[in-house]
């Protein structure tokens, strides 16, 4: 820029800093209200197609009110006495305001039916041992909000405090759907605070300790939370508008997205900037230089996660599918922030603009700006690593392999086949003990059963059928009655009810409806009752989370095979190569593989978690392998660049040396950021941290620092075919 014009520079540095400003003020405002539209009910990310929400929409003509079923057990009864303190608990909760609730509600008025029609029963088990109260909460008023707090939350909370000013020694926990959907609620409501501050606080000693400097890293965080106030204002308009569905998993995501990938770009613009400042006087043609070398690597490592993510679009499951447009624009903003406002942040100091490295300032060497020493000469750790690949490539990357196949054979230990509600939390909540009790001494599927749905004139064959799977405590006919409140059998010789020439057979599983065996045996009720009529329709909360371990089943056949040919087609027009990215792409595999299979000795030996969601292996190796290819991403990039001048293995020498530090540092705090998920007390994203964290770190140490530059050196240019042309060995 000419010096008449020099004037625009701080004016341009002001008026992006303050775009940004302005982004962070809105998007500010919006941060507390993405819990409002949040939806967390697997019904709601089922598709249209999945055989039991066809059973559901079957159900609302047999009982058009819905409810969440809370059940309410007691256990340690003894006698008479103890039930007349559970009959005193039932009249004193119905009559009790719902905490919060500016409407003024009762318990008793929240219920379907509402108590003044029909009071909830204390029904005592068959061994004399426990009892339980159903407390059927309208799913309209569940689904209300009081401010920022769910009117459901409020219910259960309700029902739990007036538990514990009963004057009893008795133990109660409020289990059921309405109990696990409010503990789910708590936990999640960490996602807005603990999560995000545990998250930036790692980061925060993570930069300390890279830049030695308490100026830089600050910069750097304030980078990463106005670039997430960006994603937030864009993502909570599009789940507001029913763009998407989001859930507190998703967005717990997205907010780790963001805060690792900016601050992955920036160390990556940082320290090219830092060298660039040791070459040339001015900091702004410093940040020139910085800016166009760096753009090409960051921009390609974030279309390589944008497009990773939006290849979840084709997912089945709802809750897939809006994590990838949420992640997408969590990285969108990411890129844009870190190549506009960090830059304009760091050169805010104008000729003073060193300061932000303080103490360790780089200055001007004339001497080094005419110069191109080598920098795998050096005496650091990384030349070190970098001169011992150049020298023994094949010895390197056959070690490196071996490693990665040997964690790689614990992969079939990995057990995905799915958690029951009682099995999500990494802690003992109220809903979990509860389960417990239910299951000790009831049926514990009553409060959730299975559904059939089959004409009338198979009626009496499927309910034949649905008996004879093992497992199944009851099944009988809907008949009016039932479906106006009254227990099976409560009218004798009732005919069932019939609703368009079909009817509805009611079963209950001697397990928890929401345990991973109900499951299997809603799959053997279904083969069982399809034998009889192929057109029959099983549903229910296990039929559920059955549809959703088949739907992730066939999203990954699906959305893996998409995700490494998008990726493999980025990297080939970045490397102008076919043989670099396949390497590669293969080496990511291998690199996922021993994640899973470290990650499967972990969760069995030392977690002893008692298995898996269906999605975290998806939804990990869409992490690991669009996250974990950045690193050989702005590796191979750079060795490029080095070999058009100095030759495949010199280059990937350099390369190698010059961005070992860095890109270190970056697989340290990305995986740092996922960790911080372990802090919501969920399997689901605890199992997410691991395996994304251990998958960096092997991607970060093991594949990017040993065995893609050792398979690099040992193929020589024939790494760049067929457009190796200029480049020798």
């Amino acid at each position: 820029m000419s010096p008449s014009r020099a004037w625009l520079r701080p004016v341009i540095l002001v008026l992006i800093i303050a775009a940004w400003l302005g982004v962070g003020a809105m998007g500010g405002q919006t941060f507390g209200k993405l819990s409002e539209v949040q939806e967390n009910e697997a019904s709601a990310f089922l598709p249209e197609s999945a055989e039991s929400t066809q059973a559901a929409q079957l159900q609302q003509q047999f009982s058009p009110s819905t409810s969440v079923p809370g059940i309410f057990v007691v256990d340690g009864i003894s006698g008479e006495e103890d039930l007349a303190t559970v009959s005193q608990f039932v009249d004193d909760v119905v009559n009790t305001s719902i905490e919060g609730d500016t409407e003024g509600r009762t318990i008793g008025d929240v219920l379907l039916p509402p108590a003044s029609e029909q009071m909830p029963q204390v029904i005592p088990s068959e061994d004399g041992e426990a009892a339980l109260v159903g407390f059927s909460v309208d799913a309209a008023v569940v689904e209300e909000t009081v401010g920022e707090e769910s009117l459901g939350l409020l219910t259960a909370d309700t029902i739990r405090n007036v538990w514990t000013e009963q004057d009893t020694e008795l133990d109660g926990h409020l289990t059921g759907g309405l109990g696990v959907l409010a503990d789910l609620t708590e936990a999640f409501a960490g996602i807005d605070g603990i999560l995000l501050v545990v998250a930036l606080a790692v980061v925060l000693v993570i930069l300390l300790i890279v830049y030695r400097s308490p100026v830089l890293p600050f910069l750097v965080l304030a980078t990463s939370m106005i670039a997430l106030t960006g994603a937030i204002l864009a993502v909570y308009a599009m789940a507001n508008a029913d763009i998407i569905t989001l859930n507190g998993q998703s967005q717990g995501i997205m907010f780790i997205l963001v805060v690792g990938a900016t601050t992955d770009y920036a160390l990556l613009l940082v320290a090219r900037y830092r060298e660039e400042l040791l070459r040339v006087p001015s900091p702004y043609q410093a940040m020139a230089r910085a800016w166009r070398r760096s753009l090409e690597p960051i921009a390609a490592s974030a279309i390589t996660v944008i497009l990773g993510l939006l290849v979840l679009l084709l997912s089945d499951l709802k809750s897939n599918a809006a994590l990838g447009p949420a992640g997408a624009l969590g990285i969108t903003a990411a890129f844009i922030a870190a190549l506009t406002l960090l830059p304009a942040l760091l050169l805010i100091g104008g000729k003073h603009a060193r300061g932000v490295f303080w103490p360790s300032m780089p200055r001007y060497n004339e001497e080094q700006s005419d110069t191109d020493a080598d920098p795998s000469e050096g005496k650091g750790f990384w030349p070190k690593v970098a001169r011992g690949v150049s020298a023994h490539p094949r010895r390197t990357w056959i070690l490196a392999a071996a490693g990665l196949v040997v964690l790689s054979a614990f992969l079939p230990t990995f057990k995905n086949s799915g958690l029951g509600e009682q099995e999500v939390f990494t802690t003992e909540t109220d809903s979990v003990l509860g389960t417990e009790v239910l299951e000790a001494h009831f049926d514990a599927g009553a409060s959730s059963p299975v559904r059939i749905f089959v004409p009338e004139q198979d009626g009496e064959a499927a309910l034949a059928a649905t008996q004879e799977v093992d497992g199944i405590a009851e099944a009988s006919f809907l008949t009016p009655s039932v479906a106006q409140g009254a227990p099976a059998g409560a009218v004798p010789n009732e005919e069932p009810l019939v609703v368009d020439g079909m009817v509805e057979v009611v079963a209950v599983t001697e397990v928890a409806s929401s345990s991973n065996e109900a499951s299997d045996i809603v799959a053997e009720v279904r083969d069982n009752v399809q034998e009889v009529n192929e057109e029959a329709l099983v549903g229910g909360k296990a039929a559920e989370q059955l549809d959703t371990r088949l739907t992730t089943q066939r999203d990954t056949l699906i959305i893996i095979p998409t995700i490494l040919a998008v990726i493999l087609i980025v990297l080939v027009f970045l490397l102008r190569a076919i043989v670099a990215p396949v390497v590669i792409v293969l080496a990511n595999i291998l690199s996922y593989g021993a994640a899973i299979g470290l990650s499967a000795i972990l969760f069995n030996t030392v977690f002893g978690f008692p298995g898996s969601d269906p999605a975290v292996p998806l939804l990990g190796f869409v992490f690991l392998v669009a996250l974990g290819v950045d690193y050989s991403i702005f590796l191979m990039s750079r060795a490029r660049e080095e070999s058009l001048v100095h030759g495949t293995r010199a280059g990937t020498r350099r390369a190698l040396a010059v961005t070992g530090g860095v890109i270190t540092s970056a697989g340290i705090v990305l995986a740092a950021t996922f960790a911080a998920l372990g802090v919501i007390p969920l399997i689901f994203l605890a199992q997410i941290a691991v395996i994304v964290g251990v998958g960096v770190l092997i991607d970060t140490f093991v594949v990017r620092s040993l065995l893609v530059p050792g398979l690099v050196t040992e193929l020589g240019r024939k790494s760049w075919w067929p457009w190796q042309r200029g480049i020798e060995d």
